[in-house]
């Protein structure tokens, strides 16, 4: 049977011992955890998260590799150590898997998938404690917002938890090789503390895509979409904030207060 990386479903296969360690570690895998591994392919990442001693749950839509990991790991198959599942983990219930426990994501997941799996899982009613992910490195560097400016993306974490660059992981340990470098990135300490209630996350959401909506013009430009100029105006008068800052100028934080005063 090939096991040939499938491009379809995004395969790249890790190589980077140091990377698979580090991926481990960061969120610090122990016995008593349930990892949620997306897409384990040949199982580089699967076996070492089984000899700390987790339950990992690992989610794979390739059928080839849910046999050959079926296989090659039965004996922690058969011990319930490892739960195999033949499904899209943006369709599962998760709380059904985890048995309602708290657990933590670890994954070297597809590029052209990265934003859903962060979004699915960070918004999901049962969330992670945690998420480790190996994602293409410019996204993982706007995720963290290394350049100083903030993004869609970059706020919809923070407001579920703390993102942390951890490494990147050059090219050339994938089979294939991708044409762009990957990077390790945790987002950690994930909760729901900063949502009032459900009218605040998706207040949240519907005001940072609109003042992104056009990023060459200022914020309160693109929010008198939503309302005046002139409440806008009066809200980051209100918040401390120059009336004439871009959306990426303006921080997590000043966001909220942003969001509390416009509800």
């Amino acid at each position: 049977m090939s096991l040939d990386a499938k491009k379809s479903l995004g395969q790249n296969f890790l190589k980077s011992e140091k990377a698979i360690r580090s991926m481990i570690e960061s969120p610090d895998i122990s016995h008593d955890d349930i990892v949620v591994e997306i897409g384990p392919g040949k199982g580089a990442l699967t076996k070492p998260l089984l000899e700390t001693g987790a339950t990992v749950v690992a989610f794979e839509l390739d059928k080839r590799m849910v046999e050959y990991l079926h296989e090659t790991f039965g004996e922690y198959v058969m011990s319930g150590k490892l739960i195999l599942v033949h499904q899209d983990v943006l369709e599962a219930d998760i709380s059904a898997y985890t048995s309602g426990q708290p657990y933590k994501v670890v994954a070297n997941i597809p590029y052209y998938i990265t934003n859903l799996i962060i979004r699915t899982f960070l918004s999901n009613g049962h969330q992670p404690t945690s998420m480790c992910l190996l994602i293409q490195k410019e996204v993982a560097e706007r995720i963290v917002s290394r350049n100083g400016k903030e993004s869609i993306l970059s706020l919809s974490v923070q407001l579920y938890g703390i993102p942390r660059f951890i490494m990147k992981v050059d090219r050339r340990y994938f089979s294939p090789k991708p044409k762009v470098d990957s990077a390790v990135i945790i987002i950690d300490a994930i909760n729901r503390d900063d949502i009032v209630d459900v009218d605040f996350e998706n207040k949240f959401f519907e005001i940072i895509k609109t003042a992104f909506s056009q990023k060459r013009k200022k914020a309160i430009k693109n929010l008198s979409m939503l309302a005046s100029k002139s409440t806008w105006e009066n809200i980051f008068e209100a918040c401390g904030i120059d009336r004439d800052v871009r959306a990426e100028d303006v921080t997590y934080t000043q966001w909220l207060e942003i969001v509390d005063k416009y509800r």
